[in-house]
């Protein structure tokens, strides 16, 4: 290849890598297999069928359109050789000085991946993963994308499977128009016309434009497909009215909603499909979304959780692409204008009161436009959207008999924090264990007194065999200030679930409160707060946010899965971040909460039978708190209760080999007991890292 040759083939490398980048990084065997197969028309349709009883038994992590690696047949080697390192030079001739001995070897690179790509057998997963993971441009979501993303063989596999589907259920896609930018419109309308799944309907109303464009782009439309069906009311209403009237069209079992200016992926109904079929009672669905900027740049996906009650009070994380069941959605009548602005958060309030039937599709299957008047570019664009979504919010609690009132988050917007009403408020025993540490002790019980809005409780000090005169002094000193203080001995090795265990067993509070004797009381209503939450019938396990001396983020929920066993959420983060979407700021329902500070009704205690006593030190307050999931209770994480947490001071670090050796075991048993290893929780993403605390983007 000469010079020249190689400068004209450079343009062409890099489109064909910059298209890619926008692929699914499958095994190259995948791609093996698919051409192998492609001639046979029984050996397809087997596969096809397999496929298929593949997305509908699909595990809750992802849905595989293909079959295992192993079970494929070798390729055949391409046809087209690769072009030798000795081919590049300064004038096409063999044996001439080289350009560059490394520019040579990353062109020849480049020039072999393009010829293999065309003969269909390039690894792309590898080859240009490796590639954009040395860019300096590249980042974690594009590359996530590339790993991960639908591409285009995906999509015709999609197609090819559509028949097979033993259900065929029609979607009725609702949109509401109000001068629309045409650019934006035809993007949105296109969007629905490129889904792979065809048994849909895109039913349009427009609230009355003034802008003419907007009527002549929907009439073109609905000429090109007749499954679009437009209304065009004669006044505006505003977006609920419109959606309504949109709605009344509508023929589906199922509604999905889409923004007028935003993008549903060619995928999203056919995933929504799959879903149908696996559960035939599903009554909602939803995904995950990122947003889409003027040049067509995709950025900032938020991967979401699974379907968590408490997290969706605090903030309305479902949002895009919501897919609902249209027989509920329309006995209830709809979406309400009193809400318009957050009327989607009320409709979904209202309608899982009626239905746990509720699955989420860890997929980005939604493009939300970030433009000046848009939300997705800030929330001043609409206002009157908090105050509509702090009413309805008001009102579902009030509906569920656990009335209260929601207040939006300044440093938070869409944030919100639901504070109920205490209907009886009763004994909180707080178990505070210690083996000296007098001075912790001290500041501790401070801080307790110092800084509370509830006035019953009474404090207990699990004395583990204290032996030092000073701190024995300082028990007996807290004693004799405050009757509500007292000491409990236990002289036995030390064993945190039995400790624990038997201090409860010497109380009487309705609530238990155990709290470590290295933590201060920062918020003064931290243990009203904590009641609040903890009163609740659905609730088991409250916990808060603590923080290190220097203000950075020690606890703010546990997540099961990462590195193999939990982790903590946010970890070493400022205190004052707002977290991965605004997690930190939001009470969250998580999988479990440290038993540093950890509030659960006495009943419920006993119900599991308190700690397990196996995990003498590690893990312990993990295993009570996937118990309680377990039992069907939900645990909390509360960002408006913070306290200081200086880690460890009892026990100190496991520095000795036997230390060490004691909590390798405790790993082990959690991870036979509750299968940690490879989990996704719940209340995580499987899109997120597992090994990591910061909520990062899942790259590999």
């Amino acid at each position: 290849m000469t010079a020249g040759e190689l400068r004209d083939a450079v343009p062409e490398i890099s489109d064909r890598l910059a298209e890619l980048e926008h692929e699914r990084r499958r095994l190259a065997d995948l791609t093996y297999a698919y051409r192998v197969v492609e001639k046979s028309k029984f050996a397809q349709l087997r596969m096809l069928l397999a496929d298929l009883r593949g997305l509908l038994g699909g595990g809750p992590k992802e849905l595989k359109l293909f079959r295992p690696a192993e079970a494929l047949p070798e390729p055949a080697p391409p046809e087209t050789p690769a072009l030798p390192v000795s081919a590049f030079s300064a004038n096409g001739k063999a044996g001439a000085a080289p350009v560059s001995a490394e520019l040579a070897r990353t062109l020849e690179r480049l020039l072999n991946e393009l010829t293999l790509a065309r003969a269909g057998y390039l690894d792309t997963r590898d080859a240009l993963e490796a590639e954009y993971s040395r860019s300096e441009s590249g980042d974690p979501y594009q590359r996530w994308r590339m790993r991960f993303g639908t591409r285009e063989v995906d999509l015709q596999r999609m197609r090819e499977l559509v028949p097979l589907l033993p259900k065929r259920p029609l979607f009725s896609v609702i949109m509401a128009t109000y001068d629309t930018p045409e650019k934006y419109l035809r993007a949105a309308l296109d969007s629905v016309r490129s889904q792979v799944y065809p048994d849909w309907e895109l039913c349009i109303a427009d609230d009355a434009s003034q802008d003419p464009r907007v009527r002549r782009v929907l009439e073109e439309y609905a000429r090109l497909d007749p499954r679009i069906k437009l209304t065009f009311r004669t006044e505006n209403g505003h977006i609920s009215r419109a959606s309504n009237s949109a709605l009344a069209t509508a023929t589906g079992e199922f509604v999905g909603f889409l923004d007028h200016d935003d993008l549903i992926t060619p995928d999203a109904l056919f995933e929504c499909a799959v879903v149908a079929n696996r559960i035939p009672d599903v009554d909602m669905i939803y995904s995950d979304e990122d947003k889409i900027a003027e040049d067509g740049t995709l950025s900032d996906p938020f991967f979401k959780p699974e379907w968590n009650p408490d997290t969706f009070l605090s903030r309305m994380y479902t949002c895009h692409f919501g897919v609902y069941r249209r027989s509920l959605v329309e006995s209830l009548g709809g979406l309400r204008h009193e809400f318009d602005g957050s009327q989607d958060y009320d409709l979904v309030l209202r309608l899982t009161e009626k239905t746990g039937r509720i699955h989420r599709i860890p997929k980005v299957l939604y493009h939300w436009r970030v433009h000046p008047a848009s939300t997705a570019s800030t929330a001043d664009v609409k206002p009157y959207a908090a105050g509509a979504a702090e009413r309805a919010i008001t009102e579902a609690i009030a509906r569920r008999g656990e009335p209260g009132r929601a207040l939006e988050r300044e440093d938070a917007p869409g944030t919100y924090i639901v504070r109920y009403e205490i209907r009886d408020r009763k004994k909180v025993s707080v178990i505070v264990p210690t083996r000296n540490h007098g001075d912790d002790i001290d500041r501790c019980l401070g801080s307790i007194f110092a800084k509370n809005t509830y006035d019953d409780f009474e404090v207990v000090i699990l004395d583990n065999g204290s032996d030092e005169k000073s701190s024995l002094q300082t028990f007996e000193r807290w004693t004799k200030t405050d009757p509500r203080v007292k000491v409990v001995r236990y002289d036995a090795p030390f064993n945190y679930p039995r400790i624990n265990n038997y201090a409860a067993s010497q109380c009487d509070g309705h609530y238990l409160l155990f709290l470590n004797n290295d933590c201060e009381v920062i918020s003064a209503d931290w243990m009203e707060a904590m009641v609040e939450q903890a009163q609740r019938p659905s609730v088991g396990a409250v916990g808060a946010l603590l923080l290190y001396p220097d203000g950075t983020i020690q606890h703010a929920g546990v997540i099961v899965g990462l590195g193999g066993v939990a982790g903590h959420s946010h970890k070493h983060f400022p205190g004052d971040a707002p977290g991965y979407f605004y997690t930190l700021r939001a009470i969250n329902n998580v999988t479990a909460v440290t038993a540093a500070c950890m509030m659960v009704r006495r009943s419920v205690f006993e119900e599991l039978g308190g700690f397990n006593e196996d995990f003498a030190v590690a893990f312990n307050d993990v295993d009570f708190c996937m118990r309680l999931r377990k039992a069907g209770y939900r645990n909390l994480y509360l960002p408006h209760v913070k306290l200081y947490h200086f880690e460890s001071k009892s026990r100190g670090y496991e520095t000795t080999p036997e230390k060490q050796a004691r909590f390798d075991r405790e790993i082990e048993m959690m991870q036979q007991v509750w299968s940690t290893e490879g989990l996704v929780d719940p209340c995580y993403s499987p899109n997120l890292t597992d090994a990591h605390e910061n909520y990062a983007i899942r790259t590999s």
